[in-house]
């Protein structure tokens, strides 16, 4: 995957393109992504114990996974702030780390 929790994103396409959230899940079996207040919909639901008013809710719905890019936070890059596209890079321990197809730098989860 190109992107992982926690990661700051851009939405690239749809109705909530070009806005930017950090992502709450990633739902790797239906491809897609909870993005925090992105994708607001509302939700019905009855009155219940854990929720005796009922009423509307209003909750983040999931995103393809296709239409986010994680953003590059290197100041240099002449893509700071917006969505790049990664590559993962091996080091010498075997381990790869997703790095900026446009600077070489290290695309860093927002913990």
């Amino acid at each position: 995957m190109h992107v992982c929790k926690n990661d700051l994103v851009a939405v690239m396409a749809g109705n909530e393109a070009g806005k930017t959230g950090k992502i709450i899940k990633v739902l790797t079996d239906k491809k897609r992504v909870l993005i925090k207040g992105i994708n607001l919909v509302h939700r019905h639901t009855k009155p219940s114990q854990k929720n005796p008013q009922g009423g509307r809710i209003q909750k983040e719905a999931s995103i393809a996974i296709a239409n986010v890019l994680p953003l590059c936070q290197n100041r240099n890059c002449k893509k700071n702030g917006k969505g790049v596209r990664t590559r993962k890079k091996l080091l010498e321990n075997r381990n790869k780390i997703r790095v900026c197809a446009c600077c070489g730098s290290e695309i860093i989860s927002a913990e």
